[in-house]
């Protein structure tokens, strides 16, 4: 069995950290507040952003997962978190002479500038133009041009329990169709924690995989299918209303196809096995 880190131990981090755990491995969590930590996980108090914080690794890793996130939507915390934080925790590990088989960092679609629905894949151009996208493309560099080997995993905007914002969008009579077509590239929690896992035994990995389901879908294609399960009415259409800028830039469809080439099998392959599982789980529980 192998001993693993997972630093900035979070969402996808916990649920991860728990089915290794299930396998017999052996996985400390790596985050500020250890508190809140399932008690299976061994608690690891530390700031990425702090050298000094980092000098007591466990020791003997075989697998790193680097999953942290920023703590809001500036520059500033996108640096600490993806970049200072980062490059700190390499350091340490080579200070402290460590030999990880594999280090696996989550990076995200937005390295990509493409925003007019384009497909993209691994080898389509990175050139992106918000910090979000920079900060994490220049960490991706930290990892490639690093002592180890290492995997990127770009993953698509994450959902899952507790992450049901849409659902409750839809539920509440909040979702809007506006006057643009936007493409959005999803991943259920539950594939996250597989595809990590994954990627953590594949033989022979390459080092870049986009982390998305099998359908990029338009947004209001997901709000009507969500409103016909939960029985509301359909989301309004606003044609005069825009999408903001933000939503704008990930426009795009993803391809998940060299994910699957490598056996993995999806879970949730699209939004409807996902969403559908999710307010299942609703109803079973309104029903208690």
């Amino acid at each position: 069995m192998s001993r693993i880190l997972i630093a900035g131990c979070g969402y996808v981090g916990i649920a991860l950290g728990e089915r290794l755990i299930e396998e017999g491995h052996t996985v400390w969590s790596l985050r500020r507040q250890t508190s809140l930590l399932p008690q299976a996980i061994r608690p690891l108090a530390a700031d990425l952003t702090s050298a000094e914080s980092l000098k007591c690794l466990p020791q003997q890793l075989d697998f790193i997962f680097y999953t942290a996130a920023a703590e809001s939507s500036t520059d500033e915390a996108y640096r600490s978190a993806y970049v200072t934080g980062f490059r700190n925790l390499i350091c340490a590990l080579r200070a402290q002479n460590q030999n990880p088989k594999r280090l696996i960092f989550t990076s995200s679609t937005a390295v990509y500038a493409q925003s007019a629905g384009e497909w993209v894949d691994e080898n389509s151009p990175t050139a992106p133009e918000h910090f979000s996208g920079r900060r994490l493309l220049e960490a991706e560099q930290v990892l490639l041009g690093g002592p180890f080997p290492g995997i990127i995993l770009r993953l698509g905007g994450i959902y899952g329990p507790t992450r049901t914002r849409v659902v409750g969008l839809v539920r509440h009579g909040e979702a809007v169709c506006k006057g643009e077509t936007h493409f959005a590239n999803r991943i259920h929690r539950d594939d996250c924690v597989g595809i990590l896992r994954h990627l953590m035994i594949l033989d022979h990995p390459m080092q870049v995989y986009l982390g998305v389901d099998c359908e990029p879908a338009e947004l209001c294609e997901v709000y009507r299918w969500i409103a016909a399960r939960l029985g509301s009415p359909p989301p309004r259409v606003d044609s005069a209303s825009s999408i903001t800028q933000r939503k704008r830039r990930s426009n795009k469809r993803c391809l998940n196809a060299r994910l699957l080439a490598s056996g993995y099998d999806f879970k949730f392959p699209t939004f409807r096995e996902g969403y559908g599982a999710i307010l299942e789980k609703g109803s079973q529980e309104s029903c208690i």
